[in-house]
């Protein structure tokens, strides 16, 4: 094949740059875009990491000011599974190799602050559980999207072991989720909607 090549205005030739890909990196540097995943990879694992483990300590409060028995069963259960995800997460910092590190989650601690506010502006009984619930659900949602992400970015980079362990916790987050909702639709958005 014949290189393409251009003229610089003085009469010589010169090859044509290489073509870049959508990305602005050029064709044949995918191990480049591959350890630039990788460092994405890692730092969402690390804003997980840190969101995980101020939830074991956010679910607690959530738990002490809940009224329904449903909602304290299921917020109980889900503190445990968290504890545990942060576990499976170590194993994942374990596995490939670094440290686990937690970089403050904005997101997961705006969350937080919103179930805090929520706590403190509702009524005892069941409109606070009625709060508990939505604050409960928009951390499902979240930790949701940022668990198929990772597992998404685990499937493109070849790490098998680690996107199975991930997906262990997606299912336990869509299950939590759920889970609210139950309770939610069972009880206790029925009674805050009864009260004045």
């Amino acid at each position: 094949m014949e290189k393409k090549t251009t003229s610089n205005g003085n009469g010589t030739k010169k090859a044509a740059p290489k073509t870049q890909s959508r990305t602005g990196n050029s064709s044949n540097n995918g191990s480049m875009q591959e350890s630039q995943l990788h460092k994405l990879f890692e730092d969402e694992l690390k804003d997980i990491y840190w969101a995980e483990k101020a939830l074991t300590k956010a679910i607690p409060k959530m738990i002490k000011n809940a009224t329904s028995e449903e909602l304290v069963d299921a917020l109980e259960a889900h503190l445990e599974e968290t504890e545990e995800q942060v576990i499976r997460l170590e194993k994942v910092f374990e596995i490939i190799g670094k440290n686990p590190v937690a970089k403050k989650c904005e997101a997961m601690a705006g969350l937080i602050e919103e179930a805090q506010g929520i706590m403190e502006d509702s009524e005892e009984g069941a409109m606070r559980d009625a709060g508990i619930i939505s604050a409960g659900q928009k951390v499902e949602h979240y930790e949701i999207a940022s668990y198929g992400t990772l597992c998404q970015f685990a499937e493109t980079l070849g790490l098998s072991e680690v996107k199975e362990i991930l997906a262990v916790t997606l299912e336990e987050e869509k299950s939590a989720d759920e889970k609210l909702s139950e309770v939610a639709v069972s009880a206790v958005n029925i009674e805050a909607a009864e009260q004045e």
